[in-house]
């Protein structure tokens, strides 16, 4: 097959042809609206007004944390029960608790933020089941936490009762070999060089595999809430409890 470049062809000139000016472009038809405020939204935009965490506003309504965390995300209603209780533990009417907060519509803006990580900067926490290393810390309100974790936890009965926080999450195995046990799924060997994405709202846990003494995981929680940091710190401190 002959290749022929667009250079060698040969293509008449033409010449150009005044362009008529034209009016402005009128919009068509009707502008989107935005849209309509959910019952997690409404709740979300609650809980940041008063600086309050989930597990805040769980202690404050008496609705478990999970519970809170599905709602923020769309994932799950509340009855309207729940709804009663939420006004009188919040001490507001059910009017308020929809009512839409006049700055709720959010800009968008270019935050041109940069952070490099390295260990021997990082915020580092030991718990009994993982040695945490939280990367790039100086930056708050982040939407992703990057973290290398060192995997501690030989058995599901060592590591206790399984980890549950709003987001998702993301892990790839540097070293040795990682078992990871879900609520909802069975349990999953990961080798060095393989990596799961999980809900974090499902209950889980990782553990070092049989015949491994040692494991090395880096990965990243993501959420819509800007203070996910803070809320995983409110994990580790309940998981550190167990020591």
């Amino acid at each position: 097959m002959k290749v022929i470049a667009l250079s060698d062809l040969a293509i008449p000139a033409v010449p150009a042809k005044p362009v008529a000016k034209r009016a402005a472009a009128k919009p068509r038809g009707r502008v989107a609206k935005p849209a309509k405020p959910t019952l997690g939204s409404l709740l979300r935009a609650l809980r940041v007004r008063n600086g309050w965490t989930l597990k805040q506003m769980s202690e404050r309504t008496g609705i478990p944390f999970s519970t809170l965390s599905k709602v923020e995300h769309d994932r799950l209603t509340l009855t309207y029960d729940k709804l009663q209780q939420l006004g009188e533990r919040l001490n507001m009417r059910m009017s308020e608790l929809f009512a839409e907060p006049e700055d709720s519509v959010e800009t968008q803006r270019v935050m041109a933020r940069q952070s490099v990580g390295t260990l021997d900067r990082a915020v580092q926490i030991n718990t009994k089941n993982y040695d945490y290393y939280y990367l790039c810390a100086e930056l708050r309100r982040k939407r992703m936490v990057p973290i290398v974790s060192r995997v501690r936890a030989k058995t599901v009965e060592e590591f206790g009762d399984l980890v549950r926080h709003s987001g998702e999450e993301w892990f790839y195995v540097i070293e040795g070999k990682v078992e990871i046990h879900t609520e909802f799924y069975d349990v999953i060997t990961l080798d060095q060089g393989e990596a799961i994405y999980i809900d974090s709202t499902m209950g889980h846990a990782y553990i070092l595999a049989d015949g491994c003494d040692e494991a090395l995981i880096v990965g990243a929680c993501s959420s819509a809430e800007e203070d996910q940091m803070e809320t995983l710190f409110e994990v580790h401190a309940e998981e550190g409890a167990g020591k």
